[in-house]
């Protein structure tokens, strides 16, 4: 591999739905420059470094196993709790277990599917924009549900939230449309939270506090049963 090669590759490419907000904060820059307001077009230079940063898309290796269940998004474990799935997703009305991940504006932001399986259920609700974190912006925040009926049995549930800052829920797929694990899916303008709901009879792999990564961690197993496994922090 060449100098140029390794430096090439150590870019992470930007998103498609990126281009254009980077497009026009770097068209801000060169105006400041060109009307010579220095301080304000080196903010602008900054603003549309951190947009080609935030709408960035990493490959990413995600592990194969048709009763696994990946994390849809990049983030933070913020909560793992047994509850009923909202209405929209369509699920049997009895208790889930919810794992939430949160999103900080400096996470990857492209969502990505947890298994294989097709979407039986699309629906887009309104809402407030609240705090991502807290466990009401699950009912009062716009959000876009994702019902995927798994080849390994059980449908899951996955719920994209807007938060305080976000503003905008893409999707990229729709109703009837057949994913992989792993698959992008959509994303969320900038930062808030994804929530996976798997039946409560599953074991989460996860702990709360944890790193996740789009695509890669394992979530759960549909097929392991029982509580969840203890984890302590150092």
């Amino acid at each position: 591999m060449t100098i140029i090669d390794s430096i090439t590759s150590s870019f992470v490419p930007v998103h498609r739905e990126g281009w254009r907000f980077v497009a026009i904060f770097a068209a801000v820059a060169l105006f400041f420059f060109w009307i010579r307001w220095v301080p304000l077009a080196w903010v602008a230079v900054i603003l549309t470094v951190w947009c080609a940063y935030f709408f960035r898309d990493p490959e990413r290796v995600t592990p194969l196993g048709r009763s696994l269940v990946v994390s849809p998004a990049d983030g933070v474990v913020s909560s793992i709790a047994s509850v009923i799935p909202p209405p929209e997703l369509d699920l049997p009305r009895e208790r889930h277990t919810r794992i939430s991940v949160f999103m900080n504006v400096f996470d990857v932001h492209i969502n990505r599917s947890p298994l294989d399986g097709r979407i039986t259920r699309l629906a887009y609700i309104p809402g407030a924009f609240l705090n991502a974190e807290l466990d009401k912006a699950s009912e009062d925040n716009e959000r876009q549900a994702l019902t995927i009926e798994s080849e390994a049995g059980p449908a899951i549930g996955v719920v994209q939230i807007a938060g305080l800052v976000a503003r905008r829920i893409v999707k990229f797929v729709g109703e009837g449309d057949r994913l992989h694990a792993g698959q992008r899916f959509g994303l969320i303008r900038f930062g808030s939270r994804v929530d996976v709901y798997i039946p409560e009879e599953v074991a989460p792999l996860v702990a709360l506090g944890q790193r996740s990564i789009a695509g890669e961690t394992i979530l759960a197993d549909l097929e392991r049963k029982g509580a969840a496994q203890p984890s302590r922090r150092e």
